[in-house]
């Protein structure tokens, strides 16, 4: 499968390129961000999305953009829909 049709999880590109490289944990990381231990355990372990208020605190530590961890989370969410969502029965709008 491409990336696009199977996009990493937020979590796991929090971990496997931002916090395995740094040696970081979990509660190093909320320490930094100033939140819960548990959203960034919760996110590691794909169990939660990734917030908005997540995406700005981790763009300001990491130095990049709130857009770039937003869509992530985006690409996660449309390739899950897209494999469950069933649109058999929806017809495209016709040109008149």
């Amino acid at each position: 499968m491409s990336l696009l049709s199977n996009p990493a999880h937020p979590g796991e590109v929090l971990s496997e390129l931002y916090l395995k490289p740094l040696g970081m944990s979990a509660g190093a990381l909320a320490k930094r961000l100033d939140v819960p231990r548990t959203r960034i355990e919760r996110l590691l372990k794909q169990e939660t999305a990734l917030s908005a208020d997540s995406a700005i605190r981790l763009s300001t530590f990491f130095n990049t953009t709130p857009e770039y961890w937003m869509n992530l989370q985006r690409g996660w969410d449309l390739a899950r829909a897209q494999r469950t969502v069933d649109v058999s029965r929806i017809r495209p709008l016709e040109a008149a």
